[in-house]
């Protein structure tokens, strides 16, 4: 039997050196966790800050005189409108109104972008803009860079502290910003984004120069100390922060067979996409324009919090009113909130904030309540 070797992160040798436990995601070889809990990771995100290796997330440049059109017709969210240095969050979809991923576009400059897509979903993204590329005959240039950049996520209340000591520009960016640095021989790609609901930034730079730069930014951290202002964070505890701070999860909340007005992200589809004004309508629109017309998605993405420790897990039926009426998607026991807290689609009848749900553990019921997302907010 033939295994197929996995890809290493740029940020291989920092995972052994802190003792990284690592494992098989989407066909990398990524940090499960250190040398820690997955608790402690958790709560010095929230309370200091963590870095995370993300390299296994897509980077695709797509530039030239149609790189707009090409984006506005695959993405839910108006591209049009956004400015140099401006990054959006937006869906792209199929033509049934289902996921096909949600994915970051930041705009270099006029013509000129970068999407940053799910890991798991690379491939088939790769294959979605090159397929619209030759149906519409887009003069576009078209390349994927996720192996020959790197990405690094830096996230947690006392970030800036350490960004303002590498650029004083940074801490200065507003959400959803980016800023172009040359540090030495490296451009890199600074935006004020993030998974986990904290404050920090996310960094691309070229793989040849993750050595480099990994000394230069964390030359003065002391990792090993007690109230070190910097620690690494695996997987695991990525997924416990995004979960607190109410973000779906590709495959989770968010996925082909689900209808995009569903998962609770209505901000991120602009269903008046108009060729007149836009230029471009964008795929799955017209499905969803139905989907409105006829009163809304069947099903909607609700927030639970449940009574006691026990954890709601992915696919555990939802019940209302004592009978099975949803699916859980995901769950954990909030080390933020001390509270086990859960994500899952309920009719849309049953979604309204207060409304009474079980969890059906297998023999046991879970108790629990419908609340309003997300579960944590950072401090301002």
């Amino acid at each position: 039997m033939t295994t197929t070797a996995l890809t290493e992160t740029p940020l291989k040798a920092f995972h052994v050196d802190h003792n990284a436990q690592l494992v098989d995601f989407a066909g990398w070889e990524m940090p499960l966790k250190y040398g820690t809990s997955v608790r402690e990771e958790h709560e010095q995100c929230r309370s200091s800050g963590a870095i995370f290796d993300v390299s296994h997330m897509g980077r695709l440049s797509v530039s030239g005189l149609h790189s707009r059109r090409l984006l506005e017709h695959a993405c839910t969210r108006k591209i049009r409108s956004m400015q140099d240095g401006q990054c959006r969050y937006t869906l792209m979809c199929n033509p049934a109104g289902g996921v096909l991923d949600d994915v970051i576009v930041m705009r270099i400059e006029a013509d000129d972008y970068i999407v940053v897509c799910n890991a798991s979903n690379r491939a088939k993204i790769v294959n979605h803009i090159n397929k619209i590329i030759a149906e519409r005959q887009f003069n576009v240039k078209f390349e994927d860079r996720t192996e020959k950049t790197a990405m690094v996520a830096l996230q947690g209340p006392r970030v800036m502290d350490l960004v303002s000591g590498v650029s004083k520009e940074i801490p200065g960016l507003k959400r959803y910003r980016f800023a172009i640095k040359n540090l030495m021989i490296m451009k890199l790609y600074v935006s004020r984004t993030g998974y986990t609901g904290e404050d920090g930034v996310e960094v691309i730079l070229p793989a040849s120069a993750v050595g480099m730069a990994m000394k230069l930014l964390l030359k003065d951290v002391r990792m090993d100390e007690a109230d070190a202002l910097l620690r690494p964070a695996g997987l695991a505890a990525r997924d416990s922060l995004r979960l607190e701070a109410g973000m779906p999860l590709y495959g989770n909340e968010l996925g082909e067979e689900i209808n995009a007005l569903s998962c609770g992200v209505d901000f991120v589809i602009a269903l008046d996409k108009s060729e007149e004004h836009d230029g471009e309508t964008f795929i799955g629109q017209d499905a969803l324009l139905k989907t409105q017309a006829e009163g809304g998605p069947a099903m909607k993405l609700v927030g639970i919090e449940l009574e006691g420790k026990r954890t709601a897990r992915k696919g555990m039926p939802i019940l209302v009113a004592g009978e099975p009426a949803g699916t859980v998607t995901s769950g954990c026991l909030s080390p933020t909130l001390g509270k086990s807290i859960a994500m899952g689609f309920v009719p849309a009848g049953s979604s309204e904030i207060g409304t009474e749900v079980g969890i059906d553990a297998g023999g046991k019921t879970l108790e629990g309540v419908t609340v309003e997302m997300p579960f944590y907010k950072a401090p301002k």
